[in-house]
């Protein structure tokens, strides 16, 4: 876990980077929103608004920056890798180190992202029966637990 970092704020580019690539392969599919996955999710907005949020960001840096979690008040509130660089345990660090440092508890997943949530499972979560309607959508967030 030596890898594992307080963010600052030279990394919030990279973070908005990290997060951008993921929600364009994730969620554009099922969301379909062309103006707010190519226009207003940029890398320079994103970055000024996880200035605020700096104290509850988390790196995987090994060199450069290749993954970041977010966790406050026992929730995780996001986890993400870069793209070409999943599969090789660079979540499931960054998982482990929110579990047991930042003792996250819970968090919430959109509940047609299967793949997350499998992946959340084989950590030990487990779905539970709340649900609630994701912002300005038809879609529905799930709550995992620990």
């Amino acid at each position: 876990m030596d890898a594992i970092r307080p963010a600052t704020a030279r990394d919030l580019p990279r973070i908005a980077e990290i997060e951008i690539f993921n929600y364009r392969l994730n969620f554009y599919p099922i969301f379909q929103n062309d103006w707010f996955y190519f226009d207003e999710l940029q890398v320079p907005k994103l970055a000024e608004a996880y200035q605020k949020k700096l104290a509850t960001l988390w790196v995987f840096d090994d060199g450069v920056v290749k993954g970041f979690f977010q966790a406050e008040d026992h929730q995780l509130r996001k986890l993400f890798v870069e793209p070409v660089l999943q599969g090789q345990s660079i979540g499931a660090k960054l998982l482990e180190y929110a579990l047991t440092r930042q003792e996250v508890r819970f968090l919430w997943a959109l509940e047609k992202n299967t793949r997350a949530i499998a992946f959340y499972r084989r950590h030990g979560f487990r779905v539970t029966d709340a649900r609630k309607p994701e912002e300005d959508t038809d879609e529905y967030l799930v709550r995992l637990e620990r």
